[in-house]
């Protein structure tokens, strides 16, 4: 049996750990620049090769995205989260929002029986948010918005694991939420749905399982019929797209909610 370098391969392990670290904590955050080579060799302090291979390694993963002449960017919070988003990209639209109102459904009941009175400050103020980003006609502004709502009803459901999952995945699932707001064909209530999220927070507010859940179940299944009865014929609907490169809600594209 040939012998390995057992030193080299624990140091570089290491390293992946810490950078792993980092980005689950929220030191860099996904979308965000990681600092240069010759940094990360001065911060870590080891070789240029052990932090070429940390860092080729997590791009592996889908946890990292190098960009050309431009640096490294993190992609994904976990390795999971990269393998979800991979699996995403080929997915439909509309069976994304089947997946999510799974998750949403327990998140809300979930939530309706253990929010905090935090919890709920913090809920209405992603409403708020949520509010005024449709009101800017900033549609990328309005998903991100709308992602942190539904976050929050997540994190106030008290499951680190459900929590956790959710934001995994719904970092995969702005594609198909900017399927919906995007599409001026839609009507205005289904794509802002404003009286849909505030029933859910009311009933997480009066501590009502049974309508929480309803709520979230409501307002996805509101979406994804308007969805279905659009004509499969590529141009942004669920049956015929996938959710691929340019749909994630990071391109920079401003357009505006029909109001």
């Amino acid at each position: 049996m040939p012998l390995r370098s057992t030193a080299r391969t624990s140091l570089v392990e290491l390293v992946i750990e810490q950078m792993e670290r980092l980005i689950a904590d929220g030191e860099w955050p996904v979308g965000a620049k990681i600092p240069a080579e010759p940094l990360l060799v001065e911060q870590l302090d080891v070789g240029r090769n052990t932090v070429r291979e940390a860092v080729r390694a997590l791009v592996h993963t889908g946890m990292l995205e190098p960009r050309q002449g431009d640096g490294t960017y993190v992609r994904a919070r976990s390795g999971f989260g990269a393998a979800v988003q991979r699996r995403l990209r080929r997915a439909a639209n509309l069976e994304a929002y089947e997946v999510r109102a799974s998750l949403e459904r327990d998140a809300a009941r979930h939530a309706a029986n253990r929010r905090t009175d935090e919890d709920l400050a913090a809920l209405r103020e992603a409403l708020a948010v949520r509010g005024r980003a449709w009101e800017a006609g900033d549609v990328t502004q309005f998903v991100e918005a709308d992602m942190r709502f539904h976050q929050a009803v997540a994190a106030a459901a008290h499951n680190s694991l459900l929590a956790e999952l959710y934001e995994q995945f719904g970092d995969a699932l702005r594609g198909a939420l900017r399927a919906v707001v995007g599409t001026p064909l839609l009507p205005d209530a289904v794509r802002h749905q404003i009286d849909a999220h505030t029933a859910i927070v009311d009933a997480i507010e009066a501590r009502d399982p049974d309508a929480a859940e309803r709520a979230a179940l409501a307002h996805l299944a509101e979406a994804a019929d308007a969805l279905r009865a659009e004509p499969a014929d590529g141009s942004g609907t669920p049956d015929g797209t996938e959710t691929g490169a340019g749909t994630d809600g990071h391109d920079g594209t401003r357009e505006e909610p029909r109001r």
